[in-house]
């Protein structure tokens, strides 16, 4: 529950000030296993200027907004212990994308 009430809570905090924010949640079946997509409309992120240090320990991107830079490092790490990977798409002022991927454990 927490790795989604992190993705929530930053997809309201990073909220685009001149539009009303959408948030969704949906889920696919592919075929290394199941995939949780959450996507906003928010400030969105410059991945480039971002590289590695997106998911690290005490690293912020938006520093107008309150915050301590852990949210995304513990998703990460939790996700990894279960096996499962996180990538993220996301395009400045527009939104962003996370793709959460558990792995299928026949």
């Amino acid at each position: 529950i927490s790795i989604l009430q992190n993705l929530l809570s930053n997809a309201l905090k990073y909220r685009h000030p001149d539009r009303e924010p959408e948030i969704k949640f949906w889920s696919e079946k592919t075929k290394k296993g199941i995939a949780l997509i959450i996507s906003d409309n928010g400030l969105g992120i410059d991945l480039e200027l971002m590289n590695d240090k997106l998911f690290g320990l005490f690293q912020r991107y938006h520093t107008k907004q309150e915050g301590s830079g852990v949210g995304l490092y513990l998703v990460k790490t939790t996700i990894e212990n279960y096996g499962g990977k996180i990538s993220i798409e996301s395009e400045l002022g527009k939104g962003t994308k996370f793709t959460l991927l558990f792995k299928n454990h026949d």
